[in-house]
């Protein structure tokens, strides 16, 4: 601890000393300017141009699921029961690349049926699964 010179209460200084501080920053400075041109490639070599060979992945449109609160199914706003749901999702499963199946379930839906549903389109080979909700509006929440 530095203690004051020049006051008669002996106490500790209250000032930092940032000069040792102020030569390691030069120095790091000094050594970081030094280096900067070093690190670039010394060799120089002619590089190949090269194509996308590759295609970008299709995209494809997901299916919108809907459950209503009496449990009636519509599969993107058409109204589908259980057996045409699973048929219709097993052949979106063999599909590539496989949509996404976004489920849109009203909030007095027991979670059984939305369970149920999920399992399904599990079973058939459904990948993608997705729930869309509302914001409630809160904040942080």
């Amino acid at each position: 601890m530095a203690m004051s010179a020049n006051t008669n209460s002996g106490g500790p200084m209250s000032e930092i000393n940032v000069t040792p501080m102020v030569d390691v920053l030069l120095v790091l400075l000094i050594i970081f300017m030094i280096m900067a041109p070093l690190m670039q490639h010394q060799i120089k070599v002619d590089l190949p141009d090269a194509a996308l060979t590759v295609k970008p992945a299709k995209t494809t449109q997901p299916m919108d699921l809907a459950i209503k609160a009496d449990g009636s199914l519509y599969l993107n706003d058409s109204p589908i029961n259980r057996e045409e749901l699973k048929a219709r999702l097993a052949v979106a499963a063999q599909e590539s690349p496989q949509p996404q199946v976004q489920i849109r379930a009203d909030k007095t839906v027991e979670y059984r049926e939305i369970s149920s549903v999920m399992t399904e389109a599990k079973s058939v080979g459904i990948v993608h699964l997705g729930f869309i909700t509302t914001s409630s509006g809160k904040d942080g929440g």
